[in-house]
């Protein structure tokens, strides 16, 4: 098993009562498997479980994801609930990513809390995971902010790229997306372009660090509305780097810190000018960030840049709830939960799910 890796905010100490809402959070869409609690919205154990195994394959295995998930996520659980020091039968409702994801990874998680909810008879909750990674920005922390509504959310990760409007917590609106390959991708085929290993995307934000954004200049693509692109960016890097190395044969070597900034100072700017656009087409003067990639300290220098000269208050979730977690799956479940948004044992995990 791999390293567990423990995330506590604070334990909840006092008794709960039959007031409070008590929520165990399941997430198993692709390689971590993870559970939290939470307390009236107040995060009290947040448990992830890293899987080591698909670096030595460049990439996500599904079958080795699930099998995974199956060894994890019965400890997992149970560390989550002993860190918030809370019963099985305290617990309020169980809520569990029911979609996007690795459909078999998916299967994993939503098979166990249904086991539960059925065992403890406890209501379950089905939970989308793109929403939750916007839900971030509305765990409660000490000394932390969150957003009004209504707000926008950049929402940036391996499989999806998405601009939210977010009029409450369960009304939110898609009014861009990609087309079709997402920022995560981008990010992590431009590092495999390069040589570096999985996962590449956090090395490119590395070394971009060291570099100069503008040695090289990528081309934004034109695309339409507040949609976006990224198959194109792909396809130019990739030439770019192999008329470097006709030249050079130590080109990336020679050239790396550059590379990687001029590559993220771009998928950076694609981002943020069509979240602009947004906010000049909206006025809404709240924005947010949420997904994977928005750990990258680039797009989070940028992205506060942007609220300081468009006049918006800005928020980012902490580094721990931006990569998957079920920190996220328990706020929304929080959410669903006094909105009495339940579902049934017949409820299906799907590969890709419609908000």
């Amino acid at each position: 098993m791999d390293e567990i890796i423990l995330n506590i905010e604070k334990n909840y100490t006092k008794e709960p009562t039959a007031a409070d809402c008590i929520i165990l959070a399941i997430e198993s869409s692709c390689d971590e498997t993870a559970a939290a609690v939470s307390v009236n919205k107040k995060l009290v154990s947040n448990i992830i479980t890293t899987q080591s195994v698909h670096e030595q394959y460049g990439g996500v295995v599904p079958e080795l994801a699930s099998r995974a998930h199956m060894q994890n996520i019965v400890v997992v659980v149970d560390k989550a609930l002993q860190q918030a020091n809370i019963k099985l039968t305290e617990v309020s409702a169980i809520a569990y990513t029911q979609s996007p994801g690795l459909l078999g990874a998916l299967l994993v998680g939503a098979t166990y809390a249904k086991s539960l909810a059925l065992a403890h008879n406890k209501p379950l909750i089905a939970v989308h995971h793109m929403q939750a990674h916007v839900l971030a920005n509305l765990i409660e922390m000490d000394n932390k902010k969150v957003p009004n509504f209504p707000f926008l959310c950049l929402t940036v990760s391996g499989g999806h790229t998405q601009i939210v409007l977010c009029q409450s917590p369960l009304l939110m609106q898609v009014i861009g997306e990609t087309i079709d390959d997402a920022a995560g991708e981008a990010f992590d085929k431009s590092a495999k372009i390069l040589g570096l290993p999985y996962p590449g995307g956090p090395l490119i934000d590395k070394y971009a660090q060291l570099g100069n954004p503008n040695t090289y200049k990528f081309t934004e693509p034109k695309i339409p509305n507040l949609n976006f692109s990224f198959s194109g960016l792909k396809t130019q890097i990739l030439y770019f780097v192999q008329n470097g190395n006709d030249e050079n044969e130590n080109f990336i070597t020679d050239n790396l810190n550059n590379i990687c900034a001029s590559i993220q100072y771009r998928i950076v700017t694609i981002l943020l000018n069509k979240l602009k656009i947004a906010i000049e087409q909206t006025g809404v003067k709240d924005i947010c960030l949420a997904g994977g990639v928005a750990a990258n300290s680039g797009l989070r220098k940028a992205f506060e840049q942007l609220g300081n000269r468009m006049e918006c208050s800005t928020f980012v979730p902490s580094f721990e709830y931006c990569t998957d977690n079920a920190a996220m799956i328990a706020i929304t479940g929080y959410y669903k939960y006094k909105a009495q948004q339940y579902s049934n044992l017949a409820t299906i995990p799907t590969a890709r799910g419609i908000w």
